[in-house]
């Protein structure tokens, strides 16, 4: 699935990182600081085109493939594979919803990105979990009620393998208590461009988005979790597998 890496690999690796590591650290930064005087949900189209030329500076193509049921101005809880450090830019610009990220509170002190993550919003989800599940709850309700989307990773790391892990459950259980519609998200090529344990960028790769059809919880129990999980995760999966069996 992962090929050998050769020197020329690491050379033109070394050439993407100047320039996407770059642009990053200067596009961030400008956010940041615009966050102090407009909200976040105001400068959609600066977010997007932030998102568009950072996956264009890996020299890799996107497509994106988005189900018609989905409606823009429907709030949504998004479930998306997690594979790659790239993998929120990928998805971000194929709806124009506001989507506000769940990350672990320790990300928050990464420099630039974890300030960027701070001024942004983004929900915090402690290393204690004692109370986490309540606390991210209501975080979840507030952005909702303010006409937000949420984006989340409920495998909670980076596959190692390329194939969709286990799936916590916290996410499916909030979405089923507040009644908000789950939209899962299949994102491919990204484990080719930069993986779990490489930082060798990869250019000339296809990264596809697929953006299924919402699936209502309003009518669902907290019985119903493991086979929301579950249906979740298969349609994600299938997506993934597909992809890399066409690879392999």
């Amino acid at each position: 699935m992962t090929r050998t890496t050769t020197a020329w690999d690491r050379i033109v690796s070394l050439l993407i990182w100047f320039l996407a590591g770059g642009f990053l650290v200067i596009a961030l930064s400008f956010l940041t600081v615009l966050y102090q005087f407009v909200k976040p949900d105001r400068v959609q189209p600066l977010e997007r085109l932030y998102c568009r030329l950072q996956l264009a500076l890996t020299f890799n193509r996107q497509t994106l493939h988005v189900h018609p049921d989905v409606d823009f101005g429907t709030q949504y809880i998004f479930i998306q594979n997690h594979s790659s450090h790239l993998d929120h830019v990928a998805m971000y610009t194929a709806t124009r919803h506001f989507k506000q990220g769940i990350e672990l509170e320790s990300h928050f002190d990464y420099p630039f990105y974890g300030w960027f993550m701070k001024a942004r919003g983004t929900i915090p989800v402690p290393k204690d979990r004692a109370g986490a599940l309540d606390a991210l709850r209501e975080a979840v309700r507030a952005e909702v009620d303010a006409g937000h989307s949420i984006l989340g990773f409920p495998e909670g790391h980076r596959t190692k393998t390329g194939h969709v892990g286990p799936f916590h459950d916290g996410l499916f259980r909030i979405a089923i208590e507040l009644g908000v519609p789950i939209v899962p998200v299949a994102v491919t090529g990204l484990f080719e461009v930069l993986h779990k344990g490489s930082l060798v960028i990869r250019p000339g790769n296809e990264i596809a988005v697929y953006v299924e059809e919402p699936i209502a919880t309003e009518a669902l129990t907290k019985d119903d979790i493991a086979t929301l999980r579950d249906r979740v995760r298969n349609t994600i999966a299938a997506r993934v597998d597909a992809h890399l069996s066409a690879i392999d």
